[in-house]
């Protein structure tokens, strides 16, 4: 035999000896695809973790921090569940019952219900010592006010802020035509008595 059929027979036998190699290493293939299935499985785990997580979070932190929106007959109706909750009060000043204290701060009033006329009224405290403008207790005319705050189990409203509503033009129009001003434009200290 020639030197060029042993290394003819050679190189078949190589040959032969890597098609058994690939032969062997076929089946690695799927350990390697196993193992990308189980990282895409882990990591589909982890960002569905964290995503419940972070909803988890978003519900239980603003349990309570909602506010309801109550006309004074509505509050009156449902006292019993909003004490200590946010609550949005709305209604109409009653006339006389605006007082302030000046060491510390605080107004006291009353408010009515705008939709049920001759309704019960609702105590209501502010400890603050800024009010709006508006926020008057003029003759002749509805204060319109509003004011978050929680329901004090003792039954009076503690309330957060004050915010009284302006008249509309219209209004002032016709308040104009009767030679009477806006409260906002009332000379001198509002109709506020000392307590």
């Amino acid at each position: 035999m020639s030197r060029l059929d042993d290394e003819l027979a050679e190189a078949v036998n190589d040959a032969e000896k890597e098609a058994e190699a690939v032969a062997v290493a076929a089946p690695v293939a799927p350990a390697v695809q196993s193992q990308r299935k189980t990282r895409n499985v882990g990591l589909l785990i982890g960002v569905l973790a964290i995503g419940g997580g972070v909803l988890l979070l978003a519900m239980t932190s603003f349990d309570g921090s909602g506010a309801y929106s109550r006309d004074v007959a509505q509050m009156l109706e449902d006292k019993e569940d909003l004490v200590g909750r946010n609550v949005r009060l709305t209604g109409a000043l009653v006339r006389g019952s605006l007082r302030k204290r000046d060491q510390p701060c605080e107004y006291r009033f009353e408010l009515t219900s705008t939709e049920k006329k001759g309704g019960p009224n609702i105590p209501v405290r502010y400890a603050g010592c800024v009010v709006p403008d508006t926020f008057r207790d003029v003759p002749g005319m509805d204060t319109l006010v509003t004011a978050p705050g929680k329901l004090d189990p003792a039954g009076h409203f503690q309330a957060t802020e004050i915010m009284a509503k302006c008249p509309s033009k219209y209004e002032m129009k016709e308040l104009a035509a009767k030679g009477e001003r806006a409260p906002h434009e009332a000379v001198g200290p509002a109709e506020t008595q000392k307590y």
